[in-house]
């Protein structure tokens, strides 16, 4: 028992001596390694530390590739297998035509939607396609190259291992993937906001049977004064429906990131707290690890899923997170169809025509499944971006989809440039170059104390002059609502253009994106740019980045008031940044619990009337509001019954005191207690506790939890609306205890400083564990660290790695 660790200790020792320390001829001949495809087998040492956080140790870019693909199958190879399912289009075959499609990789309700959008792609050549374009319009070598090596690791644990995951052992489904499938899934990510956010729309989309226009429509639903016509959806409804889908708040990922500068940290440098909110179950899971490459690369954090780069992390000298950006990735253009026609479209009056796609899925037990999708030159044919946004394929008008991010393959080349840089300097440098990142901000901080944000997306390049000339009726009133811009397809002048500084067609340039560096903190929790400083406010941008001078949400008020206070009094370390992601301040109960328990004690004879007439004994949740202590710690007594009340209470009847531009952070305030909403919404709440056998002083963590194998787990946090930092969307099932699990919220969390030494100070945290497998040791070891608010220390540095006393190295090659 006291040898084995000894021996596996010294191995490693040995292993990196030949590995990793190499004397300078040999470092030369491994540095010409890194920069070709590496030829015959692959092969990569992982050293696994506590938690089963794997460092992964090649000598180039296909090794480290395929050392990834093997650790990540270890842990995650049934949703990494329904992942590559998902891509084939094959979902239909395995699991049925009319089962829920895996809604990570796309907004598909139905699995034949899924399939039929994925195998056009497929046999479109789309992926292949990209993957053939030279730098910087595709992937780089370096990126192929782990893409390679990733299908092939993934290959390799297959064939030399048993699955013991329940969730697909012996599934005839997991298969050996291609470099082409692993490309797919990064394809699929990238257009999650565009062509993924609309895929039953794209594959709903036929021509009308008749050529005949109904009685009294016409082009874009609306008359020429932009009222809509008979027959057609209310423009007022369509904004609100875009205003709706694209909103932060409804979204199943978020974020929270704030970077801090020298001039507030206690020793002069950077500090960078990332807090992303992501699902918590299949495609999207966040997966940790090291990845190192001597004299090359080395570099921690998480990747998502399919991925064989580091999504968010840190090295030795910078850290950075992402936040998901208000850009909207997407934006429609109306066709004016030929007459006689409905599939072909009109442009500077001549026609053009769609080009069909015949797609055919097999389907399980059925027979398959054959159904035309309608492209143009502005992307595909669409019917609605959801149930509540409907775009009707008549014989007078259609609309098209454009996707800038559906030519868009360089993410992974974007986050290789994170990985290698060492400033923020050298981050906004490797965002000019590759210009990969579709939906998300970036926040960073440097061991030299220099801070950064930037939106730099990729987004349609709608200008708001090319809106205010192009837009349509409609798009007169979805684009200021929402950023979604709907432009005449039928004139040539209003293409999208180009930027000289952008890689691609269509999109804007680096120069266009929203920037703020070296500000004393950066911060963002979902809102638009305006406001990564309070004090430095960000102006300028297009209406399609997002707003300026509106609402902030709840969350992004209460994080702007702690961090701007943390700035102020200085001296911070990486503890503060631990402490913050763990305060579990409720900023709305901050704003009005007192309000509400004040009021709750003026009601007569403590009573309150319930949506059902029924009078309602409310006076013990008076003192339970007035005693609570305004968190979300998994102790706190008052926190479920706020939760339940503030869900009910109604925006529309909510605050007395308006939002105002000039205070964005303190207003909206002051509870509206007068509106009858409030003495209704708060007998409901009692009655529902008590029907469900809830004392309205329990604590949170005895209602708040998951349960993994058999244990409950307690989780703190709270949803968007109560403007939680550490937030988590719980799933309310009040027979069988409260809110049982958890579909979204904080993921892979770290908290990154720098002392000096060429090891950075770096505290991590992975809220669902490593591995999705029941059986592994490491499906809920560090949710039980989120439960108990508790970290892991990052082993970066060699030493530090080889002295964890659960050290295990493991050889693995093809």
């Amino acid at each position: 028992m006291r040898t084995r660790p000894r021996r596996t200790v010294v191995a490693a020792v040995a292993l990196f001596a030949a590995v990793g320390t190499l004397p300078a001829a040999a470092a030369q001949d491994q540095h010409q390694e890194q920069r070709h495809p590496s030829h015959g087998g692959l092969s990569a040492t992982i050293r696994y530390t506590e938690y089963g956080i794997p460092h992964i140790l090649a000598r180039n870019y296909a090794d480290l590739g395929f050392g990834t693909g093997w650790a990540q199958a270890a842990d995650q190879v049934c949703a990494l297998a329904d992942g590559f399912v998902t891509v084939r289009g094959e979902r239909s075959r395995y699991f049925g035509a009319d089962a829920a499609a895996d809604s990570a990789l796309s907004s598909a309700t139905r699995n034949l939607s899924s399939d039929l959008y994925f195998r056009g792609v497929r046999e479109a050549g789309t992926v292949e396609k990209l993957l053939a374009q030279p730098a910087p319009l595709g992937p780089g070598r370096e990126v192929k190259e782990l893409m390679r090596g990733f299908a092939a690791g993934y290959n390799t644990w297959l064939a030399k291992n048993r699955i013991t995951d329940p969730t697909c052992r012996g599934a005839a489904w997991v298969r050996p993937v291609s470099v082409q499938d692993v490309a797919a899934r990064n394809f699929a990510l990238a257009v999650l906001g565009g062509q993924g956010r609309a895929v039953d729309g794209i594959t709903a989309a036929q021509p009308p049977a008749s050529t005949t226009p109904p009685a009294g429509t016409s082009p874009a639903g609306a008359t020429s004064a932009g009222t809509p016509s008979t027959g057609t959806p209310d423009a007022q409804d369509i904004a609100r429906a875009a205003r709706e889908l694209f909103a932060a708040d409804s979204a199943d990922m978020g974020s929270n990131a704030v970077a801090f500068g020298g001039s507030t940290t206690a020793n002069g440098r950077g500090l960078l707290l990332g807090n992303p909110h992501y699902p918590w179950q299949g495609g999207r899971r966040f997966w940790q690890s090291q990845q190192t490459i001597p004299g090359e690369l080395n570099v921690s954090g998480g990747s998502l899923l399919g991925s064989a780069t580091v999504s968010i992390g840190h090295n030795a000298q910078v850290a950075w997170s992402h936040t998901v950006a208000t850009g909207v990735t997407l934006n429609l253009h109306q066709l004016t169809l030929d007459p006689a026609d409905p599939t072909a479209y009109l442009v500077d009056g001549k026609p053009e025509r769609m080009t069909e796609r015949r797609v055919t899925v097999a389907v399980k037990d059925g027979e398959p499944v054959t159904k035309s999708q309608w492209w143009t030159r502005y992307g595909p044919v669409v019917t609605s971006l959801g149930a509540a946004l409907p775009l009707p394929w008549t014989s007078t008008t259609a609309y098209a989809l454009n996707d800038p991010n559906a030519t868009n393959l360089r993410a992974s080349d974007t986050a290789l440039g994170f990985s290698k840089a060492r400033s923020t300097a050298d981050m906004l440098d490797a965002l000019k170059r590759t210009q990969g990142l579709p939906w998300v901000n970036t926040i960073a901080a440097d061991s030299r104390g220099h801070t950064l944000f930037t939106q730099s997306q990729v987004l349609p390049r709608i200008t708001d002059e090319l809106a205010q000339r192009c837009s349509t009726p409609l798009g007169r009133v979805t684009y200021p609502a929402s950023g979604v811009a709907i432009l005449d397809g039928s004139r040539g002048d209003c293409a999208l253009g180009s930027d000289p500084d952008a890689v691609q067609p269509g999109i804007f340039g680096p120069s266009k994106m929203p920037v703020l560096k070296d500000a004393p903190y950066a911060e963002n929790s979902n809102d638009s740019a305006w406001l990564a400083n309070a004090d430095r406010p960000i102006t300028g941008y297009e209406r399609v980045f997002g707003t300026i001078g509106t609402q902030r949400s709840m969350r992004t008020r209460g994080a702007l008031r702690d961090v701007a206070a943390m700035a102020a009094r200085g001296q911070l370390t990486v503890r503060d940044l631990q402490a913050q992601q763990f305060a579990n301040r409720v900023t709305a109960g901050d704003l009005v619990a007192a309000d509400a328990a004040k009021a709750c004690a003026a009601l007569p004879g403590g009573t309150a009337t319930g949506s059902d007439g029924k009078a309602v004994d409310v006076g013990a949740a008076c003192g339970v509001l007035a005693a609570w202590d305004r968190t979300a710690d998994t102790g706190s007594r008052g926190a479920l019954l706020f939760d339940r009340l503030w869900r009910r209470l109604p925006v529309s009847q909510l605050w007395k005191v308006p939002f105002s531009a000039a205070d964005p952070v303190g207003t909206p305030n002051t509870l509206n207690t007068d509106a009858p909403a409030f003495a209704t919404a708060l007998a409901d709440t009692v009655t529902e506790l008590r029907a469900a056998g809830i004392p309205l002083d329990s604590r949170l963590g005895e209602h708040q939890f998951v349960v993994r194998n058999g244990k409950r787990i307690a989780v703190p946090g709270g949803t968007e609306s109560l403007g939680v930092w550490n937030k988590v969307e719980p799933v309310w099932d009040p027979a069988n205890g409260g809110y049982t699990e958890v579909t979204t919220g904080s993921s892979y969390i770290q908290a990154v400083g720098w002392n000096g030494s060429r090891c950075p100070v770096a505290r991590t945290l992975l809220t669902y564990s490593q591995s999705s497998n029941p059986d592994s040791p490491h499906f809920s070891d560090q949710t039980g660290l989120f439960s108990a608010e508790k970290w892991v220390s990052s082993r970066f540095c060699e030493k530090d790695i080889l002295s964890s006393p659960s050290l295990r190295v493991v050889r693995v090659r093809s």
